[in-house]
């Protein structure tokens, strides 16, 4: 038996190799040309486009994308074909996949206070491309799999796969974090090289920070957990004062002569305008109730539920999300009644107690359909629009335990009324100048938005939780 395994092992390592890291000049474990790097990172992209809209600010786009690749060329892959989007979504979020492909999502953009932040979480994203640190994991994490088949084969324990995969999963994980420090004190690097001030860095910590603390704050006045944090790495993990955060941002301050570019006004301008929260394009919550002006319908979720609003479904959830009601829209081929919607999707078997009716001038049907755990479906067909309800609860609860408030959202749901597309506009980020005697508390009256609004004021502007302006501050506010 350990011959058999002893004979397999040659296999694996000719399937792996060695690199040299373009960034860390370290040699690396990869499985990976940087050509099949591109590659890949092509593929991911056009998979991302389909479920991640593109931002329709092109000025934006072009805004994101030069400030991105001055970065960019200041890097250890400067070679690369970089691309830099901004996704159309209110998530404090940025990401980077293989190949130089980036992408900041307009939730953040509008907690950023300057281009130089800006140019901190893009660096900080170019590092995780220049240090190849997903190929380095995809290439652990394969490596670790094909490792676990040989021993499955050459010991003939099929469960010895899945303890090798377990291990390497937490080999990756652990990296994770060196990882990130990495990408930052790469992208301090980018950051002075490309004549920004470094510790602009240290600033996107605060940030964000600011941001999980508000979060929290705002669960907790709810009764509520606050969801976790959406931003990866140190940003999310570290304190601003984090010792080895600062120090990698200090060897790099001795690149950039002076202080650095800041850019706070022309960062301010380009945001002027832009969609806060939802889009109208995505739609948009209003206190209960949510609107789709593109969709042309609206409906209303119970008090003390919650509302997530995704590019493929829309989710109404209970308060301790153990209830979820997940609504879809399918394009339909032909014309169809929602009966044989119904039919079709279940192979004909139908759902128990099943309903058919007329709502708002819609057609309808619904059910429950059994199984391993019995969900509430309906469906609302218009023309050739399908919206399919889906609604499930967790563990041990039975459906009869939130059903009835499943059907609430189904039937409130309609089309819009006269007067309601106003509702389903988005609010949007101004820019005032802060004059002389004029307080925070006053100018958060003329906010719009949900929650507390002197707090959202100070947290867009960097003065989370007591800080203060100067008379002569542009700040930004909701409206």
């Amino acid at each position: 038996m350990k011959l058999r395994l002893f004979l397999l092992l040659p296999l694996l390592f000719q399937l792996v190799g060695c690199a040299v890291n373009p960034a860390t000049g370290k040699t690396d474990f990869v499985m990976m040309s940087e050509e099949q790097e591109i590659d890949l990172g092509r593929n991911y992209a056009e998979e991302i486009a389909k479920q991640y809209p593109r931002y329709a600010d092109e000025k934006l786009q072009a805004y994101v994308q030069r400030v991105g690749e001055r970065v960019a060329r200041n890097s250890h892959r400067g070679n690369l074909d970089y691309r830099f989007t901004v996704v159309d979504s209110p998530d404090i979020n940025a990401f980077a996949i293989p190949g130089g492909h980036i992408y900041i999502h307009r939730g953040l953009m509008a907690y950023l206070g300057s281009e130089a932040e800006l140019a901190a979480v893009l660096g900080h994203e170019v590092g995780h491309v220049t240090a190849r640190h997903s190929v380095r994991q995809q290439s652990q994490s394969t490596a670790w799999g094909i490792l676990g088949q040989a021993v499955a084969i050459g010991t003939g324990v099929g469960a010895a796969g899945d303890v090798t995969n377990a291990l390497g999963t937490a080999f990756v994980r652990g990296y994770g974090r060196d990882m990130e420090l990495e990408a930052d004190g790469f992208g301090a690097q980018y950051l002075a090289r490309s004549g920004y001030d470094p510790q602009a860095m240290i600033e996107v910590v605060k940030v964000l920070k600011s941001q999980e603390d508000f979060a929290r704050d705002e669960a907790q006045a709810k009764g509520q957990e606050a969801a976790p944090a959406g931003y990866h790495g140190l940003f999310d993990t570290h304190p601003d004062n984090d010792t080895r955060l600062r120090q990698v941002v200090a060897s790099a301050s001795p690149l950039v002569s002076g202080k650095g570019e800041v850019g706070r006004d022309a960062y301010l301008k380009m945001i002027d305008g832009m969609p806060f929260g939802d889009s109208a394009e995505a739609g948009v919550q209003r206190g209960q109730r949510f609107y789709h002006v593109g969709l042309d319908f609206t409906l209303a979720f119970p008090q003390g539920w919650g509302l997530i609003n995704r590019p493929d479904a829309v989710i109404v959830h209970s308060g301790d999300e153990q209830a979820f009601l997940v609504m879809s829209m399918q394009g339909l081929k032909e014309k169809t009644d929602s009966q044989s919607f119904i039919r079709e999707r279940t192979g004909g078997r139908g759902l128990t107690g099943e309903q058919s009716l007329k709502q708002n001038g819609l057609d309808v049907t619904t059910g429950v359909l059994q199984g391993n755990g019995a969900k509430r479906v309906a469906v609302i067909v218009r023309d050739r629009e399908a919206f399919l309800f889906v609604g499930a609860v967790k563990g041990r609860a039975s459906l009869e335990s939130a059903d009835e408030q499943f059907m609430q959202v189904v039937r409130s749901f309609r089309p819009l009324q006269a007067g309601e597309r106003e509702q389903g506009q988005p609010w949007r980020l101004h820019l005032v100048q802060l004059k002389a005697g004029q307080s925070l508390e006053e100018l958060s009256r003329q906010m719009g938005g949900e929650g507390d609004k002197l707090k959202r004021l100070r947290l867009l502007n960097g003065l989370y939780p007591t800080g203060q302006p100067q008379p002569g501050d542009w700040l930004k506010v909701v409206r």
